[in-house]
């Protein structure tokens, strides 16, 4: 494994993530070394974004492998919003809190309150060489905000199997079923093969 990866991402919760996963590994956040980090996401998909986030990382990396992520939460009934624009999804000045309160306020007279988590992830090395992961959980959307251990759509989304949302669930737990975290552990697995496989 790498001794160090640098992180697309200034989020704390996500780092986290990371670092509890990619273990071993000094899991580095873009903005220690750009703080102004903000690359303009215009893809049409979750793959097409998080290319253009690991691009971006890599112009200021260069010499580390980077690890980037583009996620969203899907809900059918909602004709798939918030999905892409899931960190966004209230406004231009969109805040977790804000973003939560638009979405139980559109799901207020809805009964399929099915949901799911989509992550895309990608590691692109130095010689610009991508290998890439999809991770889903499912669930529903819940009718009040529970929880503190957590951040983004946690609060108010319940994963199949569970009575308690995401926010409820311990990080040991949370990053065991998690779209991000399985994710994760398929581009760790693909580098172990990588770095296993005869040259």
């Amino acid at each position: 494994m790498f001794s160090k990866i640098v992180f697309a991402t200034g989020n704390k919760g996500k780092l986290k993530e990371a670092a509890e996963i990619f273990e071993n590994t000094k899991v580095l956040s873009i903005k220690e070394l750009d703080s102004t980090f903000d690359p303009d996401e215009t893809g049409e998909t979750f793959l097409q974004n998080v290319i253009i986030k690991a691009e971006s990382a890599m112009d200021i990396s260069v010499e580390n492998a980077v690890l980037a992520d583009d996620s969203g939460l899907v809900v059918p009934a909602l004709n798939g919003q918030p999905g892409l624009y899931s960190a966004r999804f209230s406004g231009k000045n969109a805040t977790d809190e804000k973003n939560r309160e638009k979405l139980l306020e559109m799901m207020r007279d809805i009964d399929d309150r099915s949901a799911y988590f989509c992550c895309r992830a990608v590691i692109m090395f130095p010689d610009e060489t991508i290998i890439s992961a999809e991770g889903r959980v499912y669930g529903k959307i819940g009718f009040k905000e529970r929880g503190h251990n957590g951040f983004g759509y946690d609060p108010i989304f319940i994963p199949d199997g569970f009575d308690k949302t995401m926010a409820e669930l311990s990080s040991e737990e949370k990053n065991r079923i998690s779209h991000r975290g399985n994710a994760f552990r398929k581009l760790k697995e693909m580098v172990k093969c990588l770095q296993n496989s005869p040259k």
